[in-house]
């Protein structure tokens, strides 16, 4: 049965390629919604506009969606508001780089 706590496991799961923290600890996913047919929708950003990883993130939580829950119909939306800023960063990844 696919949840809205087993896709926040699955997407714990992926990992910023160039950072050694997932997308949420990063604090990048912006939204979750499991409608009751188990289409599955998440609003996921990234650390800046240019980031050349967009589509391997976006990809890759999907497919860890999918894995972990067994949903057909996931779709990864990119959006840009709000921007994001280290303070949504969770504290083990503000204090990985001196922000505490």
């Amino acid at each position: 049965m696919v949840s809205e706590e087993r896709v926040w496991e699955a997407l714990a799961t992926v990992m910023d390629p160039e950072i050694p923290f997932s997308v949420v600890d990063l604090g990048l996913v912006y939204g979750v919604e499991v409608t009751p047919q188990g289409k599955v929708r998440v609003q996921l950003t990234l650390t800046t506009r240019g980031c050349p990883l967009v589509r391997r993130i976006s990809e890759d939580a999907r497919a860890a969606i999918e894995q972990a829950t067994g949903a057909k119909n996931v779709a990864v939306e990119i959006v840009w508001d709000p921007p994001w800023n280290p303070e949504m960063a969770s504290e083990a990844v503000q204090a990985h780089f001196g922000r505490s």
